[in-house]
């Protein structure tokens, strides 16, 4: 199979189940978004392997990646499309039990943190506010057409998870930990 068909040449491409549509589609700008995210999720996951201590973080970034290509194919799903996967509610359960177990590693804190310490936590702030694009485009989509919910769920649990793992790699590190003081 070639890797290129040439159907995409003048702006449009297929969603799940056929359909054609323009690729500024707001489906597409979603699972787009979400492809991004997935990208630099994995290349976090690649600086933190060069890393002691961060192989239990460099898995679940991992399996955030798969997670990830499930939401992007929910997020494809044309008019007469179905997508024979499961839902994200797992997923959901998952995360919360991963965010539950790097907040415990953590002091707790009353200000907002400001990005920076050291290029691993700079990075994961970047996938976090990548991720909230994402979820914000997940949910202008889920404003115009047919989304599964547990999407727009896992996006937003995902958000907290990258929040509370910039502040788990700063505390590793042994980084300055930066506090917004207004």
């Amino acid at each position: 199979m070639k890797l290129y068909t040439k159907g995409g040449d003048k702006g449009r491409t297929s969603l799940i189940g056929g359909e054609r549509v323009c690729k500024t589609d707001l489906r597409v700008e979603a699972y787009g978004t979400a492809d991004e995210l997935q990208a630099h999720i994995a290349y976090l996951a690649d600086l933190l392997s060069e890393r002691e201590g961060f192989a239990q973080c460099v898995d679940d970034c991992r399996t955030i990646c798969s997670r990830l290509m499930c939401v992007c194919s929910f997020l494809a799903v044309g008019r007469d499309g179905d997508c024979k996967m499961a839902n994200l509610e797992e997923a959901v359960c998952w995360i919360e039990g991963r965010i539950d177990a790097l907040q415990a590693e953590l002091r707790p804190i009353t200000n907002f943190t400001i990005p920076g310490g050291c290029k691993e936590a700079s990075y994961a702030h970047i996938c976090r506010t990548v991720c909230r694009r994402a979820e914000r485009r997940a949910i202008e989509a889920a404003e115009n057409f047919d989304i599964e919910k547990s999407v727009l769920v896992f996006l937003n649990r995902l958000s907290d998870y990258l929040y509370a793992l910039c502040r788990t790699i700063t505390e590793r590190l042994e980084a300055e930990e930066i506090l917004w003081r207004p």
